[in-house]
């Protein structure tokens, strides 16, 4: 009796996990990697499944690692012609997350961010250079802090699909981009703390 009650159990289990592979394999979106399947519009950034995340060397010994919580962007293109691409963002300076509140505050004084006079950092690509079929360097202008530099960022389309979760086409896409924080007014401490900042952005976008 014992014997047939553990076999039911077992069969039941497993019943119940080839049901859930099969909702999950049902739910999964068909995502097209090729760049010229992708659909061609304007897309804005979704906040649910995004990050922007930033590295700098510690006293030569670590890789320091914060991101920014808040931060929106838009993004056009077609796949038929991508060099007329464009994308902007905008990016809430107080929002910075290194889980210390305060080495954060210190961050938003004036020999750092100073956030209170300058709120937001915002990037505007002005030229999109194919890498291969699905990378592209966007070029344009970073303003942090009231300067202005020119900055590239190497951007992947990792595929787009139809998203039953928000009913929107959805893009997958992430780059990277590298700034010195000596050309936007922020020399403290270098080389004690790294004047490199890698940039990393993970993000899907809506159309």
């Amino acid at each position: 009796m014992n014997k047939w009650i553990i076999n039911k159990s077992l069969v039941c289990s497993i019943g119940a996990i080839l049901m859930l592979s099969s909702c999950v394999s049902w739910v999964a979106p068909n995502v097209k990697s090729e760049l010229v399947a992708l659909q061609r519009g304007e897309y804005q950034l979704d906040k649910n499944h995004a990050a922007l995340l930033f590295k700098i060397q510690h006293l030569g010994l670590s890789t320091y690692v914060g991101r920014f919580n808040q931060f929106d962007a838009e993004l056009t293109f077609d796949p038929d012609n991508m060099t007329a691409a464009s994308l902007t963002a905008v990016v809430d300076i107080q929002s910075v997350d290194i889980n210390n509140p305060d080495l954060a505050e210190t961050l938003q004084e004036s020999t750092w961010f100073d956030s209170e006079t300058f709120p937001q950092a915002v990037f505007a690509s002005h030229t999109v250079t194919p890498i291969s079929e699905s990378q592209f360097n966007f070029t344009g202008n970073l303003t942090l802090k009231g300067v202005t530099q020119p900055v590239t960022f190497k951007a992947t389309f990792h595929g787009g699909a139809d998203n039953w979760m928000t009913g929107k086409y959805t893009v997958g896409f992430s780059a990277i981009g590298r700034i010195k924080r000596s050309d936007f007014n922020m020399s403290s401490y270098i080389p004690i703390v790294g004047d490199e900042i890698d940039l990393e952005i993970y993000a899907e976008f809506l159309k």
